[in-house]
């Protein structure tokens, strides 16, 4: 399995539709409980994963669920080890505040068109 999933209930039988497997949270303490365990069932050195996500290479993750790990998402992402992690907006759409990837790309190269 390459991907897995954290976030909405919904989203989790959504993405079991299409093959992803992944775990409904709905607070902040099972957000950072199931990354923790996604996270730290992986063994660099013998490469390998928990059962449940084994071969896991991409995380996805609700932007809501990426504001309840906070700190933590930030030095995982630093940590340069797998699985990585993208952010997908919620059953809610878009957190106010979050910016745009377009617009993230359009402000670090400089052009707006």
């Amino acid at each position: 399995m390459d991907y897995f999933f954290i976030g909405d209930p919904e989203l989790v039988t959504a993405f079991r539709f299409v093959g992803i497997k992944g775990i409904a949270v709905v607070n902040a303490e099972e957000a950072t409980a199931a990354f923790q365990r996604i996270t730290e069932g992986w063994d660099e050195t013998a490469g390998t994963v928990l059962p449940d996500i084994e071969g896991c290479r991409i995380l996805i993750l609700t932007e809501e669920v990426a504001d309840w790990l906070g700190e933590l998402l930030i030095q995982w992402q630093l940590s340069d080890r797998y699985p990585l992690i993208v952010e997908i907006p919620g059953m809610m759409g878009r957190l106010s505040g979050r910016k745009h990837l377009v617009d993230t790309i359009r402000e670090v190269i400089g052009i707006h068109v």
